[in-house]
Parts: structure tokens; sequence; C-alpha cells
């Protein structure tokens, strides 16, 4: 009897030791795997579920199959932008590395970006990292050669992929389109806007909720073509990148009529800013400058709501924001470091 009362009192107690384990369990589970606000388009502004306006402020990295091959591609570099003050990461992705890894093989590193961005509270964007024109397939070097029917593969994918995960909150359709005659040939507005809508129709297909990003022309600085033609499709934002020596000093002006206007209607996201002294390894044009520009630039993107992301938050990719994996800042490096984590 003694031996019987014995038994029933361990048991019982495992099954409290048990349940008490169990609640724990679950509830650094549900800790680690909290769920992000989904991201929407509201007028001019992008917005969380609860309508508050949310502005980007972050770094892009190195295209993630390089990454990967060189052994970079992890959980602690995205701890480290996150510690520099970034809320999103770009994620650019070239047709070559595509190809070149497979598309399933390259759905499991994003897979882990979404993993660790999640865990850290950050947003992603995917950017389908190509320079050139589209529908010519004209392009500045090999790693960017694609075509219409791959481009739309590719995002396809992706909206199927990543149609139920709130961390993926901008979709990126084509990094720097470009045409200036005999290199790359021509295209027009309403060429590249057909182009652009029927890329967001293979994505809406399998995402309807999806924030889709379209850049102009002049390798994605030249917004004007907005001002009388838009993308039709709602839940759109555009894309400029105002790196220095695409217009001089004084800048704002300019940077008003090229593609800020654009910011008094629809969200306005710089994907790509940035500044190489001129001494520095890598510096060419467009990105040669110092603070000067930048001052000017994250004065001018707060004035009017624009939200940023620098390039490059790499120690080999131009203009570089650190000098090696200790994470030593550049000049550049230093200064975003200070404006992202609002010192």
């Amino acid at each position: 009897m003694k031996t019987n009362d014995f038994v029933k009192r361990t048991v019982l107690s495992l099954v409290m030791i048990s349940s008490v384990l169990c609640f724990v369990v679950q509830s650094c589970t549900a800790q680690t795997t909290k769920a992000m606000a989904w991201i929407s388009v509201q007028g001019s502004r992008f917005v969380n579920e609860s309508s508050d306006t949310v502005i980007f402020r972050g770094v892009n990295i190195r295209d993630p199959h390089d990454l990967a091959r060189s052994g970079h591609w992890t959980k602690s570099h995205f701890e480290e932008a996150k510690k520099w003050g970034a809320n999103v990461i770009r994620l650019p992705i070239h047709p070559r590395a595509w190809r070149a890894r497979g598309a399933e093989a390259y759905c499991e590193l994003l897979d882990q970006a979404v993993q660790w961005a999640r865990d850290l509270g950050l947003y992603l964007i995917l950017d389908w990292h190509s320079i050139g024109n589209l529908s010519q397939e004209k392009f500045q070097s090999d790693m960017y050669v694609t075509t219409v029917e791959e481009t739309q593969t590719f995002w396809r994918t992706m909206a199927k992929r990543y149609a139920n995960e709130p961390v993926v909150a901008l979709y990126e359709l084509f990094n720097e389109p470009t045409v200036s005659g005999d290199r790359f040939g021509d295209m027009s507005w309403s060429a590249w806007k057909q182009i652009n809508e029927d890329l967001i129709r293979v994505i809406r297909e399998h995402h309807p909720k999806a924030v889709i990003a379209v850049a102009g022309f002049n390798w994605a600085y030249d917004l004007t073509p907005i001002r009388t033609d838009p993308i039709q499709a709602p839940g759109i934002v555009y894309v400029s990148h105002p790196y220095p020596e695409k217009r001089r000093a004084p800048w704002e002006s300019q940077w008003e009529k090229d593609w800020g206007f654009v910011a008094d209607q629809y969200p306005v996201i710089l994907t790509e800013i940035g500044f190489a002294l001129p001494e520095e390894r890598g510096a060419h044009v467009p990105v040669r400058g110092d603070e000067t520009y930048g001052n000017a630039l994250v004065e001018y993107a707060a004035g009017k709501g624009i939200s940023w992301v620098a390039w490059c938050f790499d120690p080999a990719w131009a203009p570089a924001m650190f000098t090696d994996w200790d994470y030593t800042p550049t000049r550049q490096g230093a200064f975003f470091k200070k404006v992202m984590s609002g010192q």
C-alpha cells in the first residue's frame, strides 16, 4: 500500500513538472517566433496593421549566394546590422547567382534569412538584382543577364513561397533599369510600365497583399514619368538610387524634381544610397562623395517621410560600410550607423 502511494505521488509529481516545462518551452517559443506586423501602403505612407507610419532605415548586404560561398552567410551578420540600427535588410539576388545555386537551394538561403529576420524583428526586401534593359536583353555585365520569362518565374516563385510571410516587406521587381543608346538599347516608359504591370499581376495572383517596388530609368534614379503616367496598380511604391554624383550639389531642388515629388502621393524608398571617399577602394562614378551628401540626403528624406537603405553592409562591395569582418566602419559606415542608431 505504501509502495502504491509512493508510485502515485511520483507519477503525479512528474506530470506536474512536465506540465510546467511544457508551459516554459511554449512561452519561450512564442517569444522567439513572435509574428511581425504586415506592411501595407496607405496613401504616401508605409503602415503597419495599426495604421502607424513605418519609415525604413536599413542596409543592403552582399548577394546571399556569395556570402554563403565565403562563409559569411550567418545570423550574426544580421545581428550586427540590427546593432547598427537597421530595421530592414535588402537582399540583392543576382540572376546568375540564382541560376548557379538553383532555385530550391537559393530559396533555402532566403528561408534562413526570413527566420533570422523574424527572430531579430527585422524586415526584408527581395531585390531581383539586374542592371540594364530587360526588354531588349542588354545588360551591364554577365551577372545581370536575365529574361522577362525568367524574371516572371522568379517572382512567381517568391510570391508563392512568401505569401504568408510578413517579414518579406517589399518585392523589388528590377534593381536598375537603364537605357542609353548602343550599350543598353532603347525602351519607352510605356513599354517598361507594361513589363512591370505584368510582373505585378504575376505576384498578385499568388500574393494579393504584396507591397511591390518599381524603379525608373537612369540606373533607378529618374522617376519623372510617374508625374503623368504612374503604374496602374494599387499598393505600389517607387524606388530611386540617388548616389552623390547623379546630380551636382546643391542637390535638394534637383532631387525634388527628379524623384522626390513622388513622395507627395506614393511611398518612396531609396533602396541604394551611399558614398565613398575618392581615395577609398572601389570609389567610382556615381558614388564618390562624403558626409555633405549624406547629411543632405538623410535630412531631405526625413522631411519627406522617405525610407532608405544604405549600400553596402560588406567590406568588399563598394561603397563599403566596413573594412573587415570585425565590422570596423568606413567613413560612410560610421555616418549611417550614427544616423540609424539615433545618435
